[in-house]
C-alpha cells in the first residue's frame, strides 16, 4: 500500500467517524443539538436533514470508489457548519470550548486533502457525465 492511500484512508476514516459519531444526538434530539439547532432558525428539519446529508457523506468517504464525491459533500457540510459557527452559534456552543467548531475544521481540512488526493476520481466523474461527447 502506498503512502498516498495510506493518508487517503486515514483522513476519510477521521472525517467519516465524526461525521458519523455526531448522527446520534440529530437523530435522536438530543437537547444540545435540538438547542443549536433552533438558535439557527431551523430546527427540526435542519437538524434532520443535516444528519442525513452527514451519514450519505460519511459513508461516501468509507467507499474508495465514491471517496471524491463523498469529500465533496463533507467538505460543502462543513462549510456551512464552520459559517454558521462565525456568525450565528460562536466559536464556544454550550461551555464546549469550540470543541464543535474544531471538529467542523478538522472534518473540512480531511475532506479538501481528500479531495485533492482523489482529484482523478473528480476528472473521471466529469468526463462521464458533463464533458460533451462529440
Amino acid at each position: 500500500m502506498s503512502i498516498k492511500n495510506i493518508i487517503s484512508w486515514v483522513l476519510r476514516i477521521v472525517a467519516a467517524v465524526i461525521l458519523l459519531q455526531t448522527l446520534y444526538f440529530k437523530f435522536t434530539a438530543a437537547p444540545e443539538s435540538v438547542e443549536l439547532f433552533t438558535k439557527l432558525g431551523v430546527e427540526p428539519w435542519g437538524r434532520i436533514g443535516t444528519g442525513i446529508i452527514e451519514l450519505f457523506a460519511g459513508i461516501l468517504l468509507l467507499i474508495p470508489a465514491t471517496g471524491f464525491i463523498g469529500s465533496l459533500l463533507a467538505a460543502g457540510l462543513m462549510s456551512g457548519a464552520i459559517l454558521s459557527h462565525l456568525t450565528i452559534i460562536g466559536i464556544e456552543s454550550k461551555g464546549d470550548g469550540g470543541q464543535l467548531f474544531m471538529l467542523a475544521i478538522l472534518v473540512f481540512i480531511c475532506s479538501v486533502i481528500t479531495a485533492i488526493l482523489h482529484k482523478q476520481q473528480g476528472y473521471s466523474l466529469y468526463n462521464k457525465f458533463f464533458k460533451s461527447k462529440k
